[in-house]
């Protein structure tokens, strides 16, 4: 009871569902996801019986995901220079197009394995181009607090796809054709456009004036490059990912050769992982007040090892089903923790950029990990195959202990203008660069170690939110003189550092440094010397 003497309400991985427009796009986000898994399902199922079915089954999600390696990033600099409601909605459209043309096709002739891969791989650049403006739009439409509960119900949505999709796939391609299947996810493309174009925040969201598509893609990679914290991250995901992908890649053969099911039974094994996904979704609120992020990913991590390699050790199909339970329950855990991590910690100007990072490496290792383990699997054999990845998975959460997740609690990353405007004669024109900044200022010998350790996290700050080259001088004439100097590409991302890319805890750092100098910097904005005309 507050003293105001309202109930405080307790977060919950549900809150954010108490916000109608979060609530109406999250409801068409899982429609979405329940036909791509039957679309999915319904492409696996095509191919079971072709020969090299177990490299043709793993290639379908590999089509399926592989364009988060080539489009997720371009994606994430459209989704921060550009209206994020408008491109969600032409995508969608356009999906929706490629997803009619490839129903009419299947159901009118037979769908050979190149085009329909080549069909799924469209479908799949759809998602790409998608992700990253969705995942950016949610800190627009839940409050800050709610962010987390909003990553874990995305999570959620995927993973009770997986519960729904493919058991209704399943169904369905034993009654009707399989180009129904895709009919019915191609629906979906058209209304998640619609209900985007209704919900979604309107206007463009991110900055005053949209970066130019090269720079902002150089300033992206520049932000992850430079970031300790989102390498981190995306280190954990890929150790996560790579070998747990076996799993979801290989369950169609597990299903057929070792449990001698149908589609009905493989998608009750798809339905197992999504129930178990949806079940640690209620129970993660709880385990995260109780465990550390790192130990949380640790614990996960080894029982999702131990699930994938019960899986293809037995041959009874309610064991397996059992193990799958807790298996789904890891993958949700893992998944949308770090999600939640990174979507909470990345500044609102990267964020887009920094989640299609993350996505490059969630999407792009398992499509990349389903072609390695159907591989290995059509000369190894399923057991050994999963025996490997399990075994894998294991000794990557163990480097947690050397290498754990960075505690970014309490960090401050809102937006902060505190750089006094530069005193120029003339306003410099936007494209002239490189910039030559200098901060001269003077410490005190007592001071100067504690100075230099603290100038190393100025530097990371200075090359994250845009310098190209870092230095810091100390003048042989003066040793008490310092002079830090940085280059910027041009005096436009400079401005972009002074009024959108620092952030509070910048800011901190910033102000830890200057505190052990004596008065204050002198700043300096220098450009290159050149003849007047």
């Amino acid at each position: 009871m507050g003293t105001s003497g309202q109930v405080v309400r307790e977060r919950s991985a549900w809150s954010p569902l108490r916000i109608s427009a979060f609530r109406a796009l999250w409801l068409a986000q899982l429609g979405s996801m329940i036909g791509t898994w039957m679309q999915t399902v319904g492409a696996q199922w095509l191919l079971v019986d072709e020969p090299n079915a177990s490299t043709l089954v793993s290639l379908v999600q590999t089509a399926g995901l592989l364009p988060m390696l080539l489009l997720a990033l371009p994606a994430g600099v459209l989704a921060d220079a550009f209206d994020r409601r408008r491109l969600l909605v032409g995508v969608q459209l356009a999906t929706f197009v490629v997803g009619v043309i490839l129903a009419v096709l299947t159901l009118t002739r037979d769908m050979p394995p190149a085009l329909l891969l080549t069909f799924t791989f469209l479908l799949g650049a759809g998602a790409a181009v998608s992700m990253p403006p969705w995942q950016a739009l949610i800190p627009d439409i839940v409050p800050r607090d709610d962010i987390r509960g909003a990553a874990a119900l995305g999570a959620v949505s995927v993973n009770l796809a997986r519960a729904v999709g493919p058991a209704l796939a399943g169904f369905l391609i034993t009654q009707f054709p399989v180009g129904v299947v895709f009919a019915i996810n191609a629906a979906t493309y058209g209304l998640m456009a619609l209900v985007v174009r209704r919900w979604a925040p309107r206007g463009r969201l991110s900055g005053d004036i949209p970066e130019r598509f090269v720079p902002a893609l150089r300033a992206g990679a520049r932000y992850v490059r430079h970031s300790a914290v989102v390498r981190r991250l995306l280190l954990r995901s890929a150790l996560f990912v790579l070998p747990g992908t076996a799993l979801w890649a290989l369950l169609p053969l597990v299903a057929t050769q070792r449990l001698g099911l149908g589609s009905g039974g493989y998608g009750l094994l798809l339905a197992a992982l999504g129930v178990g996904a949806v079940g640690g979704a209620a129970l993660l609120p709880r385990i995260a007040r109780r465990m550390s992020t790192s130990r949380l990913v640790l614990v996960a991590s080894i029982a999702y090892a131990a699930a994938q390699a019960g899986v293809v050790l037995v041959g009874n199909l309610a064991t397996v089903v059992v193990l799958l339970l807790p298996a789904g329950a890891a993958w949700l855990a893992v998944l949308s923790t770090l999600g939640a991590v990174t979507q909470v910690f990345l500044p609102s100007w990267v964020r887009a950029r920094g989640l299609s990072m993350q996505q490059i490496v969630f999407m792009g290792g398992q499509a990349v990990g389903a072609l390695i383990w159907g591989v290995v699997a059509e000369f190894s054999g399923l057991v050994a195959t999963f025996a490997a990845a399990s075994v894998l998975m294991a000794l990557g959460a163990a480097t947690i202990v050397v290498l754990p997740l960075h505690n970014v609690e309490g960090l401050d990353r809102s937006t902060a203008v505190y750089w006094p405007d530069p005193e120029l004669v003339d306003e410099p024109d936007p494209d002239e660069g490189p910039v030559l900044i200098t901060v001269t200022v003077t410490v005190r010998p007592g001071n100067v170690d504690a100075f230099l350790d603290a100038m190393t996290q100025v530097a990371a700050s200075r090359r994250r939110t845009g310098a190209s080259r870092w230095n810091l001088y100390r003048d042989a004439a003066d040793p008490s003189r310092f002079i830090e100097t940085f280059h910027v590409p041009s005096w436009e991302e400079h401005l972009r550092q002074h009024h959108e890319r620092l952030t509070g805890a910048d800011q901190d750092v910033e102000r830890r440094a200057l505190a052990l100098a004596d008065g204050p910097p002198q700043v300096a904005h220098l450009f290159c010397a050149r003849r007047p005309d």
